[in-house]
């Protein structure tokens, strides 16, 4: 499988969402039945403090997956550049790295009501 790079835009003390669609080398749409995933990003590779992506599977023949955060934990970001990752794991356990990208957490001029 191949590591696609796709960076991601969220603003600040909103909800987010992020679908993707994921390929097998052949170019066929992969196949994630009986996976699981996981996805977080953080300040740097080293740091230790990182915020977590609820991911869910929209479409797992399509090879479709979605990142969520909601507007509860954007707001404890602050702005800045961070990087994030997903990574899937197989039923054998096997653990591949699917994604990954840079973050831009956007400060917003406006107060967000709720």
């Amino acid at each position: 499988m191949a590591v696609y790079v796709v960076n991601l835009i969220i603003d600040q003390g909103t909800d987010f969402e992020q679908t993707f669609n994921l390929s097998a080398a052949n170019g066929d749409a992969l196949n994630l039945t009986n996976y699981t995933a996981s996805a977080r990003i953080r300040k740097h590779s080293s740091s230790k403090r990182s915020y977590d992506f609820t991911v869910s599977f929209t479409d797992r023949l399509a090879g479709q997956l979605k990142l969520a955060m909601t507007r509860d934990v954007t707001k404890t970001i602050k702005p800045g550049r961070y990087i994030y990752d997903i990574f899937l794991s197989d039923s054998n356990s096997d653990v591949t790295k699917v994604v990954e990208g840079q973050v831009l957490v956007r400060e917003s001029a406006t107060k967000t009501v709720g």
